[in-house]
């Protein structure tokens, strides 16, 4: 994931809000080949700014229904 527009030597002074950055950014723009970590995704999921269908599906993947 390449970004040129933000300054991720400052952003990492606050692992939080890096952290979310970073997700957002994985989500909306790709993977570069990465792998999205769940446990960090569940722990940010309510203050993740996402696209409403990536939100969705990735919500169905994360908290399966139990029938």
């Amino acid at each position: 994931m390449r970004n040129w527009s933000v300054d991720t030597t400052e952003l990492k002074k606050d692992k939080k809000q890096y952290a979310v950055w970073r997700l957002e950014q994985m989500v909306n723009f790709g993977l570069d080949g990465k792998k999205i970590n769940g446990a960090e995704m569940k722990k940010y999921w309510k203050i993740l700014d996402l696209d409403f269908n990536k939100r969705s599906y990735l919500k169905m993947i994360l908290w399966p229904r139990q029938s």
